[in-house]
């Protein structure tokens, strides 16, 4: 077995090193914390080195891993093999020293919650270099309480606590807890976390929107916060230690993932995943497991496969098991490659062969674009946010059967219609995918070729759904996105949909309704208004 000592070696002798490395040849029994004489000899190689050594021993008493800390803290490092489920204990106990005498600090027991370690002990050492009070801690299973109960202060002599059967007792209790929340199979349950320097007001709203899209991806939200702050912190978005804080909260509630309401970048991945043991993903990739979901067609597949790998490519340089969601059987090890040399080098050449099959598409669009123009038919194309009725509105304009859904992003493949106006007036009717704020860029360039058609329509018709308290600031998301395509010249006529989930009396915005045709899309009598302006607009 190979000796590897973890953390901070700088400035040991080689005698100290090797004595160091050497308590990898001890174990300890499993009905004790640590073996007395092992606990002797930590105690007495800390002292001499003036830092603090900490054993991370598995259920049979087997040194698995040996770290050297500072003066004032260890940092307990990646544990492969050793995760903690929903339920369950890491398998893993921390023992390690105390330079002074000072019990388990925030520290330790923000390890302890964070890692489910199945102990934690702190030996302190006297001025003359003997052992002294032992402090120990171990996870509670009762979420109604504090994470963890820290035991009565005690000695070396009183180590023998029978600590296996403790152990598989904890545990016992936190699987019989963790049954009773389980999820459907294969069903996360998910703690979101909201980040804001701007006004609360639209951290909640965003908020909304998250839960909206956890709903969709089958993703049950079981907490949230939002942290007001300064400035956003580079590494941990919320600060380690408020981070620590809602880890532990979430934990308690048997949360499966951690979600992020913005973009995390490469390096805030890596420090959260390797701060915290529970799958981490952004708003951006859950938006990109929702589109990988929902695309049906040969050209939305490739579109969203193209900015799942768009996205992954920079992050590739993490070790992010959350990451698992998105890059399914990418990699391998071949001779000379390391596996992230293999992971990018495949992931560019799939990169590159999927722009060449959307490429295709896009030159098979450009002839389809050309037959269209031939017969001379106006173009009218729909856009909107997600989920305010546009699929519903093609439909029951052209009578036609498009699938539609109560969820965000239910269609994102284009449906072309034709409509047939009263004077006998023909035209194309387009829908389009759905508009999102802080739409990623990735698939924002992924589905170019698709938006693209917009720029062909003779009348944009902008659906908003005025029964949504959000209403004013979807429409502003879209016109953003509209103006980045620089399609916002383009006559634009408001539908606003959904009139009979609201109060058109007592509406907050009477001018805004007076700028476009209200419409309940589902029913038919109430589109008469919208055909007569459309046929009229056409006509000009």
């Amino acid at each position: 077995m190979k000796k590897t000592l973890y953390g901070n070696t700088s400035g040991l002798r080689n005698t100290q090193i090797k004595r160091i490395e050497n308590l990898y040849d001890y174990s300890s029994p499993p009905e004790y914390i640590i073996d007395p004489e092992l606990a002797w000899l930590l105690v007495e190689l800390s002292h001499d080195i003036r830092r603090q050594i900490g054993l991370l021993i598995d259920r049979n008493g087997t040194i698995i891993y040996v770290i050297i800390g500072e003066f004032q803290k260890i940092v307990i490092p990646i544990t492969s093999g050793y995760m903690a489920l929903p339920g369950s204990l890491k398998g893993l106990r921390l023992i390690h020293t105390h330079l002074k005498d000072e019990p388990l600090t925030r520290d330790d027991l923000t390890d302890l919650a964070l890692l489910h370690l199945d102990y934690i002990t702190a030996i302190c050492i006297t001025p003359n270099g003997e052992p002294g009070t032992v402090y120990s801690g171990h996870i509670l299973p009762d979420e109604d309480s504090a994470p963890y109960q820290i035991l009565d202060p005690a000695t070396i002599q009183e180590l023998d606590i029978d600590c296996l059967a403790q152990i598989q007792a904890l545990e016992s209790e936190l699987t019989r807890k963790n049954s009773l929340y389980k999820p459907e199979s294969g069903i996360e349950n998910a703690f979101l976390i909201n980040a804001t320097t701007l006004d609360p007001k639209e951290a909640w709203a965003s908020m909304e929107e998250l839960k909206e899209l956890c709903k969709t991806s089958g993703i049950n939200v079981i907490g949230t916060s939002i942290q007001r702050r300064k400035i956003i912190d580079p590494k941990f978005v919320v600060g380690m230690g408020k981070l620590s804080s809602l880890v532990i909260e979430a934990i308690q509630k048997y949360a499966t993932i951690l979600v992020f309401d913005r973009e995390l970048s490469s390096s805030q991945i890596r420090s959260i995943t390797d701060f915290v043991e529970i799958k981490v993903i952004d708003r951006t990739q859950l938006i990109l497991d929702i589109f990988a979901k929902q695309a049906k067609s040969r050209e939305g597949k490739f579109q969203v496969e193209l900015a799942q790998m768009e996205y992954l490519l920079p992050r590739l340089i993490t070790k992010n098991t959350a990451m698992s969601r998105l890059t399914g059987g990418i990699g391998g090890r071949g001779p000379g490659e390391t596996k992230l040399e293999i992971n990018r080098r495949r992931v560019n050449e799939r990169i590159n062969q999927l722009k060449k099959e959307i490429g295709k598409i896009r030159k098979q669009r450009h002839q389809q674009k050309s037959r269209r123009k031939k017969k001379d038919l106006p173009i009218i194309s729909i856009v909107g946010y997600t989920n305010v009725g546009k699929s519903t509105l093609l439909n029951t304009l052209t009578q036609s059967k498009i699938m539609v859904a109560d969820r965000l992003f239910a269609t994102l493949d284009s449906s072309s219609r034709r409509l047939r106006f009263p004077k006998d007036t023909e035209v194309i009717i387009t829908d389009t995918v759905g508009f999102i704020q802080n739409l990623p860029k990735e698939l924002m360039e992924a589905f170019h070729a698709t938006l693209e058609e917009l720029s062909d329509a003779n009348i944009i018709l902008h659906v908003i759904d005025i029964s949504n308290p959000r209403y004013q600031q979807q429409k502003d998301s879209v016109e953003k996105i509209l103006k980045d395509l620089k399609l916002d010249a383009i006559p634009t006529l408001y539908v606003f949909n959904k009139i009979d989930r609201v109060d058109l009396d007592s509406f907050d915005n009477k001018w805004l309704l007076n700028q476009g045709v209200l419409v309940c899309a589902t029913q038919r009598q109430t589109l008469k208004p919208l055909v007569e302006k459309l046929e009229s607009m056409v006509s000009i």
